[in-house]
């Protein structure tokens, strides 16, 4: 007799849910996520890396039979003036965030978009549904099962149980939290202006389109690369090309108080989500690219029209496990790394490959739960000393000397 589904909540539908969504129901488990935004989440027009847990991900799981991730062939850095003056060999995968969004989405929970064909049911799947407007209030243990209470989409309190229960709330995670209540999101000193420009309009893109590119100068670093265009596409003129311009800001300062206050007077914790950003403020960050950007890449910020800014972060859990395995964080409720690092997204496709392992009898929680923490320590480190030398200069301490 096969062993009985289990009942599976996830907190959170963004990509770190509903990539171990996917897995469970292929597996046979019966899920629900619960996501608390009323509104079709969306991704500002955000790239991301494809990197190599993710192209796993998607070959194992992903069964609408389309592309996603365009490679690139380079790492090049540009001076000032435009030139390179490093390229090394370097292949690499991209994607868009939206359209891994879609694509899990058409697997989890069949919903449709522009951006793919949805996949034929599959025999011995579990049921899959995605809850908005949904809000957790608390968790606790129940014996076997754990008890979820949440606020539902009209405000009403509910409480459901489940088996197992994963945390994907993200590097702000409630569920971390309510465990972990030391565990505190602290800013860096630095934040990412971001967007998107198609790559159609650019009159300086020879350089750019089969490369990460990358510029340095003192207190600034900025790169550039291609992802899918608006619906997915692939197609060479009907991509977008990504940037993302980091620039240092003191907390509590006049312009960080400026930079994270929207045009409505509404001021955010992290992100300034795309068209809500200062009209002037966004003049100025232009005017500012045509002074100290090399050309390519003052284009390219000149050629965008909904740009959005995130504050960088730095948060990590000392733990992934809870109530003996029936509360499990994932994605960025366990490490939100820095995103010089590029590992945001294959960290939540690393967990969920993974979580697969467990749930076939093929790996322990307790060495999950070891192989998540070694990787989110990994690579918070990494960020942090990126981060650190690309904005401030400051030199990682050498082992030798300590």
């Amino acid at each position: 007799m096969p062993p009985k589904p289990l009942t599976v909540v996830i907190v959170g539908g963004s990509l770190g849910g509903l990539f171990p969504g996917v897995v469970m129901k292929r597996l046979g488990h019966n899920v629900r996520i619960l996501e608390r935004s009323t509104t079709p989440l969306y991704s500002q027009g955000a790239g991301v890396s494809a990197s190599e847990d993710t192209q796993l991900y998607l070959s194992s799981y992903d069964m609408t039979q389309r592309s996603a991730v365009i490679f690139t062939a380079w790492r090049k850095y540009i001076d000032f003036t435009g030139d390179i003056v490093r390229c090394d060999s370097y292949g690499h995968g991209m994607t868009s965030w939206s359209l891994l969004y879609d694509l899990l989405r058409a697997n989890f929970d069949s919903r449709e978009s522009d951006s793919c064909n949805l996949p034929p049911p599959i025999p011995g799947e579990g049921e899959a549904i995605y809850h908005v407007g949904h809000t957790l209030m608390g968790i606790r243990e129940n014996g076997a099962t754990v008890d979820v209470d949440f606020k539902n989409d009209k405000g009403e309190m509910e409480t459901m149980s489940a088996d197992l229960v994963l945390a994907a709330d993200g590097p702000s995670s409630t569920v971390r939290s309510l465990l972990c209540p030391d565990v505190k999101r602290r800013f860096v000193g630095y934040a990412a202006w971001r967007g998107t420009a198609p790559e159609s309009e650019l009159y300086g893109k020879d350089g750019l389109v089969d490369s990460l590119t990358f510029h340095h100068s003192e207190g600034l670093q900025m790169l550039a690369f291609l992802i899918p265009g608006e619906t997915g596409s692939l197609e060479p003129g009907k991509r977008l090309m990504n940037w993302v311009w980091y620039n240092n800001y003191a907390e509590g300062s006049k312009e960080f108080d400026e930079l994270m206050t929207d045009k409505n007077g509404h001021k955010h914790r992290y992100t300034v989500p795309a068209g809500l950003v200062q009209d002037d403020l966004w003049i100025k960050q232009r005017e500012l690219a045509n002074k100290i950007l090399p050309p390519q890449f003052a284009e390219v910020v000149n050629k965008t029209t909904r740009p959005f800014v995130t504050m960088i972060t730095d948060v990590m859990s000392p733990r992934a496990s809870f109530f003996d395995g029936k509360v499990l964080l994932v994605g960025d409720a366990v490490c939100g790394v820095r995103p010089h690092t590029a590992s945001g997204v294959n960290q939540a496709a690393l967990h969920a490959n993974l979580l697969a392992h467990v749930l076939k009898g093929e790996m322990t929680l307790q060495e999950w739960e070891r192989r998540a923490l070694e990787y989110a320590r990994t690579i918070h480190k990494r960020g942090i000393e990126m981060g650190e030398m690309n904005q401030f200069g400051r030199q990682p301490p050498n082992p030798s000397s300590a």
